[in-house]
């Protein structure tokens, strides 16, 4: 039986567009995928197709020139496959070689399917729908002209705040490599404004594909670097690991599957690729729809899950929006394989078949009265959000602050004439949620690299952000057994991955530092103990009154332990 949520009303329930009613973009096309058997060893050129193994191919050569179709490598060809295949001894690895693109004939897709999978040579054959946002570079490097100066906007980012309202970035600052030092990320989607004045540290710019003209797919694309790589400075928000770089891959020209497998060929172990996208499940046969109800995560389609396994193969984090569809990724829907998928498909949601390796982010709700709004209890599931056992974590899934406009117009929080100075205080969806775990993980790994540890793995990512962060909470209608894991918490998730003996001593002097620098930390009383300063962020009246009372008797016995600079427990006796 199918648990597929139906609309509510009240807080949570609208959709991530205007008004509540989804997000149209354009742009996107429909790709026509071919997966050859793996005896024939087919060879595609621009003038036409042999098989290396010597089978008769010639009907599908003479098919693809009677309709000026040209097959196309989705993934390069055979030699550039065996230069970038997965790490030795990795298993279970789908064979990249086996798929192709269809270029040419694209309104006759499906037409054009059925026929090309019934010629020999040929498996199967599907049309992936256009991906979608889950809610070309600009004129770089103008300043706006006429405007006044960008007031600083970084009190409105609550996700940057200490658990469990936030990750805490904020106190990953503080540690070394915990501002994302050393770690890339790849962002997999449409298009951005890379000219924007936040934006210009650390942004690498477009590394593969050709970004889409539309500006909502331009404010998207600007709104998720913002949340992860946003200068930090006097101006605008701050990124979650502003030091961090930043970079584009965009699947105009190419595909999504090809934009994600040549995103993990540019980096290494640790980094991470961003898939900022989701497409019309089977709940709804596939059809486009503007509330974006029955999308789903992109890695559904067998090519989108090859690439997303060769990249996890390879030791690259792959982090992928959940989709904005409202569904349970449980249903029995998803156990039935399409007609046009190859028969050795197995549905990536059921935990039993193999993963893809990637950790899947939900939407979740910010902590009531941010900005004014009130979308539900905090953490608890957004009614858009796709849910299931396969997905890993939450993100704010509403009210995030960051660069960029307002879907398809200027900035919500500033506008103005000049795009490069835009800014919103609503980004939503799975897709705002999404870079926030992936700030989360970014900053976790420039901490393991600080400490001359390994980057974590795929699978150990995942599994930090199944045991740590603050839990999931209900919602009326939504209660957290419709699963989309916990918001992450950076200091629970440190000492996981970097556990420190505890330190104790006495302290030897004391400092209340009511107003901190730099102003982003809590108040905090900072105690010197063991020949360092240590501190403890945001003490009780309580606990404040005791410590200045046992120095102001001149003979103090304050009993501190700590880990690291952080205090952890205190005792006053003195």
């Amino acid at each position: 039986m199918s648990d597929q949520v139906q609309p509510g009303q009240g807080p949570g329930a609208s959709g991530p567009g205007p008004d509540g009613a989804g997000f149209t973009y354009h742009g996107a096309e429909q790709e026509l995928i071919v997966v050859a058997r793996p005896e024939a060893r087919l060879r595609a050129r621009p003038d036409g197709v042999r098989s290396a193994a010597g089978a008769d191919v010639s009907a599908l050569d003479m098919f693809l020139g009677d309709e000026q179709l040209t097959l196309e490598p989705l993934f390069g060809g055979e030699e550039r496959l065996r230069q970038s295949s997965a790490p030795p001894g990795e298993q279970n690895v789908p064979d990249l070689a086996l798929f192709y693109r269809v270029r040419g004939g694209e309104s006759r897709a499906q037409e054009l399917r059925s026929r090309i999978a019934a010629l020999p040579g040929i498996d199967t054959a599907y049309v992936k729908p256009g991906a979608v946002p889950a809610t070309v570079a600009g004129d770089s490097g103008r300043l706006k002209e006429g405007t006044p100066a960008t007031p600083d906007f970084s009190g409105r980012q609550g996700y940057l705040r200490p658990a469990p309202e936030g990750i805490d970035a904020h106190w990953a600052w503080q540690r070394p490599g915990g501002t994302g030092q050393g770690v890339t990320v790849v962002d997999v989607e449409g298009a951005w404004q890379l000219g924007h004045e936040d934006l210009a540290a650390k942004l690498a710019g477009v590394v593969v594909g050709t970004p889409l003209a539309d500006l909502a797919w331009r404010n998207h694309g600007t709104a998720v670097i913002g949340v992860i790589g946003g200068d930090r400075g006097e101006f605008g928000v701050n990124g979650i690991v502003p030091d961090a770089v930043t970079a584009a891959a965009s699947f105009q020209g190419i595909g999504t599957a090809a934009a994600i497998h040549a995103a993990a060929d540019r980096l290494g172990p640790g980094d991470v690729v961003l898939v900022e996208l989701h497409r019309p499940g089977p709940r709804f046969e596939y059809a486009e729809r503007d509330d974006q109800r029955g999308y789903i995560p992109i890695e559904w389609w067998p090519d989108d899950f090859a690439a997303v396994r060769y990249a996890t193969a390879r030791g690259v984090i792959v982090v992928e929006a959940a989709g904005n569809g409202a569904e349970s990724l449980d249903d029995a829907v998803y156990e039935r394989r399409p007609d046009e998928f190859p028969e050795w498909w197995r549905n990536p949601f059921n935990s039993s078949n193999q993963s893809s390796g990637a950790v899947l982010v939900g939407a979740g709700a910010p902590p009531p009265g941010t900005h004014g709004r009130d979308h539900g209890p905090d953490r608890s599931r957004l009614a858009f959000s796709n849910y299931g056992a396969r997905l890993d974590a939450q993100g704010w899934g509403r009210e995030v602050t960051t660069t960029g406009g307002s879907w398809d117009r200027p900035g919500d929080l500033q506008g103005g004439p000049e795009e490069i100075a835009w800014y919103t205080d609503t980004f939503s969806g799975t897709s705002s949620a999404s870079p926030v775990v992936v700030g989360a993980l970014a900053a976790l790994q420039g901490m393991l690299k600080a400490a001359g540890q390994p980057p974590m793995s795929p699978e150990r990512a995942r599994l930090v952000l199944r045991t740590t962060g603050s839990e999931q909470q209900d919602a009326p209608g939504r209660p957290a057994s419709q699963r989309i894991g916990s918001r992450p918490d950076i200091k629970a998730a440190v000492t996981q991955l970097l556990p420190q003996a505890i330190g104790s001593g006495r302290a030897e002097r004391y400092w209340d530092e009511l107003l901190p620098y730099p102003r982003e930390l809590p108040p905090r009383l900072r105690l010197f103990v063991a020949g360092a300063w240590r501190n403890l962020n945001r003490p009780s009246p309580e606990i404040r009154q005791a410590v200045h009372t046992a120095f102001a008797g001149g003979r103090p016995d304050v009993r501190v332990w700590f880990s690291d600079d952080e205090i952890v427990g205190l005792v006053v006796t003195g």
